[in-house]
Order: C-alpha cells, then sequence, then structure tokens
C-alpha cells in the first residue's frame, strides 16, 4: 500500500515515514499543503495522513478540495489542536478519522490499518489462496505447500502486488510506483531483484515474466 504523509514538522514526517515503511508500505512525504493537494490528486495513494496547520494551504482545505473533486482515498487527520470542535470540523470536512498530537505510533498504525481495512472492495478476506500458495496479507505472511516462507518487507510488498491480482499482468512500473517512493531514483530493474528473491524462496515458476509488459503471478500446484 501505498501512503502519503503531509505533515511541516519535518522530523516528525520523517520519522513516522521511516516506521511505516519499515512496516511495508510505501510512503511519500510532503511539507506543503498545496503539494499535498497535488500529490493527493494523483489519485496513486491508498491513504492520505493530513496534518492540519499547514504551510500555503491548511489540511481542513485540502481535504476539503479532495472531496469536492471526487476523491475516496481514506484521510487520517493530525492535529495538535484539542476539542470536540476541532474534530467536528475535520469530520465535516471529509477526513475520515482524526489523532491529536502527541500521540501513540501504535495507535497510528492502528488507525491507518483500520481505514485500509474500510475502503471499498477491503471487505474480501485478507487471505488469498492460489494453489498451494497462502498469503494472509493482514498479518503479512506467506505460506508455500503448508509450510511458511518468510519474506522480508519489501518481499512481501512485491508479491502482494501480484497477489492481488491474480493471473494479470502487472508492470514493472506498477510494482515500482507502489512499493517504492516517488523520490526513489535508483536503477527500475531493481523489480526484478526482488522477483528472483521471490522465485528462490517460493517457486520459479509461480511468477512469470511477461516480456516487455512485466510479471503475472501464476497458479501453484
Amino acid at each position: 500500500m501505498r501512503l502519503l504523509i503531509v505533515e511541516d514538522e519535518k522530523r516528525l514526517a520523517l520519522s513516522l515515514a521511516k516506521g511505516l515503511t519499515a512496516e511495508g508500505y510505501a510512503v511519500d512525504v510532503v511539507h506543503d499543503g498545496r503539494e499535498g493537494l497535488h500529490r493527493a490528486g494523483e489519485g496513486t495513494y491508498d491513504l492520505v495522513v493530513l496534518d492540519i496547520m499547514l504551510p500555503g494551504m491548511n489540511g481542513y482545505r485540502v481535504c476539503a478540495a479532495l472531496r469536492a473533486a471526487g476523491h475516496e482515498v481514506p484521510i487520517l487527520m493530525l492535529t495538535a489542536k484539542d476539542g470536540e470542535y476541532d474534530e467536528a470540523e475535520g469530520l465535516d470536512t471529509g477526513a475520515d478519522d482524526y489523532l491529536t498530537k502527541p500521540f501513540s505510533y501504535v495507535v497510528l498504525v492502528a488507525r491507518i490499518k483500520a481505514l485500509l481495512r474500510r475502503r471499498p472492495g477491503a471487505g474480501a478476506s485478507p487471505v488469498r489462496v492460489l494453489g498451494d500458495l497462502r498469503v494472509d496479507t493482514a498479518a503479512r505472511r506467506v505460506f508455500l505447500a503448508g509450510e511458511e516462507v518468510t519474506l522480508t518487507a519489501r518481499e512481501f510488498a512485491v508479491l502482494e502486488q501480484l497477489v492481488l491480482r491474480p493471473g494479470e499482468v502487472v508492470s514493472k512500473g506498477e510494482i515500482l510506483e507502489h512499493v517504492w517512493d516517488f523520490a526513489y531514483e535508483g536503477d527500475p530493474n531493481i523489480v526484478e531483484v526482488y522477483v528472483s528473491a521471490l522465485r528462490r524462496k517460493l517457486r520459479a515458476d509461480l511468477i512469470r515474466t511477461v516480456r516487455g509488459a512485466g510479471y503475472r503471478l501464476e497458479a501453484g500446484r
């Protein structure tokens, strides 16, 4: 899943990004309301963590503008304010949840996971089974022929992009977009490195390369 953090407190934003990346999310960070609106408006994010007090455009206006444009991305608002009025104002502009600073990182992650589960289509079972491959996207566990396979967070994220679209071709660009952040300027062939690692840990015939198009997860035996 790809998350956008719009937060002008740079140390907090980078700390959150580091923690959420370790959780297996692809995370982008911006520190200005207008840039946050531009990024979120591109429609490539699964959730936005949005501070209220921002330079350029405050979080209320960013949220309202996104909803007015028809964007339904889940929005978790952050603020240093405290009070029922502030919470009501945030929710009235279209936010899905509200968290007051200072907050527990564990609570933040729990709120994010809860919002992601509530997305349209997210009510389906988090466990995907393809032949002898079983992937629990909620618990982030993978089993092959009944044996658990240990993957790194990034390996799991790549596999997740394939398992959510079984039988479909997923391009290298789509995987890069959802697993690495927008600031990634390294070799795009990094995707091939992780696909190769997955083939070694799982089974070579599970992930088929479609030349010039991308990768397709095949049904296991």
